[in-house]
């Protein structure tokens, strides 16, 4: 039988204890930590200094004393964007279609990179040819909205689903990830019975987590600050995702000063609304991080090993 503890990849043995390090590895080992923690903190200070502009008021922003803590804390910007009923419909839009979309394209990604997987199958270089040039060329934004219009696809979920299921990049990462995978596990599967389906879901699947929940990460941050695709097939707020709505308010389109509001509160809304929309949209990504954060290097550096 076929079993998960075959198929893992052999890793460099550890230094033994008491195994003298040279003082090349030792400066190597410094210069590396130096140089990570000089790119953590250049990647921490702009986080850490727009969450303190979204909770600064409107005088510390404009005068520019807001850097790492907030100064003046207030979030009036936060109430007033979170009152709003559309925010809400459209945040629960944004989930929907980020869960969908993920879904489809991951099942339809791990189909396409297993068959072009499979050395021995014919018209393959014909495959990888047809995904590869849609990474350089496309038809274009007028026949991309005339084909969506003509299929009748504009304010729907796929409009937003089907014209970005496969992304090329991710399908060659998982490919190239299902070619590291000893051929033998494949032949003991067939050996037992299996079939190409029963291998995939039993045998390969099972043993790809990693590259898995990567792509997974790849899709869902993309599919999550997409805007652009329903700002053009759909014209229905309520259909819209909680992007295209941040982005309006920013544009001065919703979320304006009515005329009875205080000119101090349109003030501070205008002063911190970029810096509010970054949190809002950020957010629920950097929750779900931290879950699959430990397939994320993994699952990239096995699926680069060939390519």
């Amino acid at each position: 039988m076929v079993t998960e503890a075959a198929a893992k990849p052999v890793l460099a043995p550890r230094r033994r204890k008491g195994q003298r390090v040279s003082r090349g590895y030792r400066v190597f080992q410094v210069v590396n930590g130096v140089i990570l923690t000089a790119v953590v903190v250049l990647t921490l200070v702009p986080f850490f200094n727009i969450v303190s502009i979204s909770f600064s008021d409107e005088h510390h922003i404009r005068t520019g004393q807001v850097s790492f803590w907030p100064r003046g804390f207030n979030l009036v910007t936060y109430r007033r964007v979170m009152a709003d009923p559309m925010f809400w419909t459209n945040y629960r839009n944004t989930v929907v279609y980020t869960v969908v979309a993920t879904v489809i394209s991951i099942v339809l990604t791990i189909c396409y990179a297993y068959v072009l997987s499979k050395k021995h199958l014919r018209g393959r270089g014909a495959l990888i040819a047809i995904a590869v040039f849609t990474m350089f060329f496309n038809g274009g934004l007028i026949p991309n909205y005339v084909l969506i219009s003509g299929l009748g696809l504009r304010n729907t979920l796929w409009a937003i689903v089907l014209p970005n299921a496969i992304n090329v990049f991710n399908l060659l990462v998982m490919k190239a990830f299902f070619e590291s995978m000893p051929a033998e596990l494949e032949e003991a599967a067939a050996v037992d019975g299996l079939n190409t389906y029963q291998t995939l879901l039993r045998i390969v699947l099972p043993l790809s987590k990693a590259v898995i929940a990567t792509m997974v990460l790849f899709y869902a941050v993309s599919f999550w600050n997409s805007w652009f695709s329903a700002y053009l097939y759909m014209d229905r707020l309520e259909l819209m995702p909680v992007t295209v709505y941040l982005r309006n308010l920013i544009a001065g389109s919703t979320g304006g000063s009515n005329q009875g509001e205080a000119s101090d509160t349109a003030l501070q809304i205008a002063a911190n609304i970029k810096a509010v929309t970054i949190v809002l949209t950020a957010l629920p990504i950097m929750c779900i991080y931290p879950f699959i954060q430990r397939y994320f290097v993994r699952g990239v550096m096995l699926g680069a090993v060939k390519g």
